[in-house]
């Protein structure tokens, strides 16, 4: 009867504030629970844990599963592997976006943003450097020390190694521009790798001083990619010296060939005026010589009567054949002419 009547007491607001209560407590303790936990966790094969015990270094944890107090008391920051490479593409290198924008526009006004991605060679002339840095965390805790400065630092780093090693070289020699000045394909291999690899040795002395001065990024150089290129209006201008260049090549080449063409005609046209005139020669002294043979022939018999008699008989006819009529005269009596013949020829009947 006595817990009838003490049910019948308790009313529903009670047993509803109860509820709650109990509703509450069960929640407290599963977040307890919860937080009491949070910090077990599964570490991968290619990371570390660093754990911060209120902050300051407490341990780092191998691959593996990790039992740690809960935040605030431990505070738990993941970190690559030593064994793993990561990768940085420098960006403060390269031309900034403003920049960028201004070049597409074409406006050149702007001082500030007139060097933005250049660098200075030692023959003062601009070159551009693209480098990727990969590198392997050596001291977890130095690594989550500097923790969000390590990029900028190791930016910092890149630029100055960058500045450095183009200062000390001319244009030709960090791009390799002129084949005409290269021997040959293994001496362009070994430039560019003397280059990279002067980059990544002066990075390194600068990631060793940082050491010793006790400021450690916890990292270390694995190795270094570089690519140079020219600026963009120096590229377009190389394209049309090129351009130029290969289009006076071909109209030289052409020239050439039409010289060539034409002196080989002209060499044909001169061999044969000559076989012409030679032959044109020979035919004349031929016809000459004929001509001059009687002369000749009189001229070395001059004592022979009868031979200019002979040639005369001969030659006279045919000349007096030609004539209407002919008077002959003696020449030893000028007072009486004979006639030999008179009147006009008779024409032949057709």
């Amino acid at each position: 009867m006595s817990d009838i009547q003490t049910k019948k007491s308790v009313g529903p607001w009670t047993q509803s504030i109860r509820l709650a209560f109990y509703a509450l407590y069960g929640l407290t303790l599963l977040a307890a629970a919860s937080w009491l936990f949070s910090n077990i966790r599964q570490i991968p094969a290619d990371s570390r844990a660093v754990v911060l015990h209120f902050g300051a270094e407490q341990r780092v944890a191998e691959p593996g599963l990790l039992l740690t107090w809960p935040k605030p008391i431990d505070d738990v920051v993941m970190v690559p592997a030593p064994d793993r490479v990561i990768e940085h593409h420098v960006t403060a290198l390269l031309r900034s976006t403003d920049a960028q924008h201004a070049d597409a526009r074409g406006d050149s006004s702007s001082d500030a943003l007139a060097g933005s991605g250049y660098l200075l060679t030692g023959d003062t002339a601009v070159v551009q450097l693209d480098i990727s840095v990969f590198y392997r965390v050596i001291s977890p805790m130095d690594y989550v020390l500097q923790g969000e400065h390590v990029i900028p630092a190791l930016d910092r780093l890149v630029q100055r190694a960058a500045i450095a090693v183009c200062a000390s070289r001319d244009l030709d020699t960090i791009l390799v521009a002129r084949p005409e000045m290269v021997s040959s394909d293994l001496n362009v291999a070994q430039q560019r790798e003397r280059l990279r690899v002067d980059v990544q040795h002066n990075i390194e002395q600068n990631l060793q001083r940082l050491t010793q001065s006790g400021s450690s990024l916890g990292i270390t150089l694995e190795r270094v990619t570089v690519q140079s290129t020219l600026p963009t209006p120096t590229v377009t201008a190389f394209n049309a010296v090129l351009t130029a260049s290969q289009q006076a090549s071909q109209a030289i080449a052409t020239a050439n060939t039409d010289a060539s063409v034409i002196r080989q005609k002209s060499t044909q046209l001169a061999d044969q005026l000559r076989q012409t005139a030679q032959a044109q020669a020979r035919e004349n002294v031929a016809k000459a010589q004929s001509d001059t043979a009687m002369v000749n022939r009189l001229a070395r018999s001059p004592n022979d009567p009868d031979l200019l008699a002979r040639v005369y008989r001969e030659r006279i006819a045919a000349i007096l054949a030609q004539a209407a009529s002919v008077i002959t005269v003696a020449p030893q009596d000028d007072a009486n002419m004979i006639l030999q013949a008179a009147g006009q020829k008779e024409p032949s009947k057709p």
